[in-house]
């Protein structure tokens, strides 16, 4: 099923957004989480100094 999802977007000109993984620490209990969003390359780094 991912491999469809894939296929479509590179359709649709995802080539120009990259998948961005950040770990996030909670304020309230201290734990790390992970957020991820779908990126435009030319904003990879404003998202990761965030």
């Amino acid at each position: 099923m991912a491999k469809k999802v894939v296929a479509s977007m590179q359709q649709k000109g995802a080539k120009n957004f990259t998948r961005c993984i950040k770990m996030v620490k909670s304020p309230k209990t201290g734990a790390y989480t992970f957020k991820e969003e779908m990126v435009a390359n030319t904003e990879i780094d404003a998202y990761l100094k965030k």
